[in-house]
C-alpha cells in the first residue's frame, strides 16, 4: 500500500533541475543576444553571402528558442530533455576547448564552466529519478 501511495505521489523537483534549466536560460539569452548583434552587423554592412547570413541568424534564433523549450519541458520532468541538453552541451564543449586552445580564455572559461556544470549535474540521482517518472503521469515522454 504504501509503494503505491509513493508512486503516485508527485516528486520533488531537484535542485539541480532548476540549476540546469537556469543554465540553458542563460545560454539562450545569450543566443539571442548574438542573433541581436549578428543582426545589426547585417544591417550595417554588406554580407558575402546574403543567403549565408540570413541563414545564419534565423539558426541562432531558432537554437535560443530551442533551449527555452528544453529548459521548460526540463522543469516539468520530461525525459527527453536530458537528452536535448546533452547533446547542446556537448557542442559547446567542442566549441569552448578551441576556444582556449588558441588563447581566448575568458570566452573559453565562459563557454566551458556551464556546459560542464550541466554535464555534472545532469547525471546525479535526483535529477535522473525526477525525469525518469514513470507510471500514471501522461505527460512523461
Amino acid at each position: 500500500m504504501s509503494e503505491t501511495a509513493s508512486q503516485s505521489a508527485p516528486q520533488a523537483r531537484p535542485a539541480g533541475v532548476i540549476v540546469i534549466a537556469v543554465i540553458l536560460v542563460l545560454e539562450a539569452l545569450s543566443l539571442l543576444t548574438a542573433a541581436g548583434w549578428y543582426l545589426y552587423g547585417l544591417l550595417t554592412s554588406t554580407p558575402t553571402s546574403l543567403g549565408g547570413a540570413i541563414f545564419t541568424l534565423v539558426f541562432l534564433v531558432v537554437l535560443a528558442l530551442w533551449l527555452l523549450l528544453v529548459s521548460y519541458h526540463l522543469v516539468k520532468g520530461y525525459r527527453w530533455t536530458r537528452s536535448a541538453a546533452l547533446v547542446f552541451q556537448l557542442f559547446v564543449i567542442v566549441i569552448a576547448v578551441p576556444t582556449l586552445s588558441a588563447g581566448i580564455i575568458p570566452v573559453g572559461l565562459a563557454l566551458l564552466v556551464p556546459a560542464a556544470a550541466v554535464l555534472l549535474v545532469l547525471f546525479t540521482k535526483p535529477v535522473l529519478a525526477y525525469t525518469s517518472r514513470t507510471g500514471d503521469n501522461p505527460k512523461v515522454l
